[in-house]
């Protein structure tokens, strides 16, 4: 028995794992630098550079998002009765 599968499929969903990862870190060190920023653990060159870097890659993030036909929705998956894998933005 051998199991039918779409390579255009495949790459999305794997894509979509990819990016869903990906956008689960980065919602991450965004959290841990607006703690670090409210402590004021970090120079204002650091928030600076800290501030452009996540801009950069959240924009990254959406060109990809769109190369592969994804929306941001898309990348929150439905973890069953635990929720979603993202918060609600």
């Amino acid at each position: 028995m051998r199991i039918q599968s779409d390579p255009e499929a495949m790459e999305r969903d794997l894509s979509r794992l990819v990016l869903t990862l990906v956008e689960l870190v980065r919602q991450l060190v965004e959290r841990q630098a607006l703690r670090r920023m409210e402590q004021s653990d970090l120079t204002d060159d650091q928030i600076e550079t800290l501030g452009l870097t996540l801009m950069k890659l959240e924009e990254a993030m959406t060109e990809v998002c769109e190369r592969f036909g994804l929306s941001p929705s898309d990348l929150n998956l439905d973890l069953g009765p635990l929720g979603t894998l993202l918060p609600e933005s």
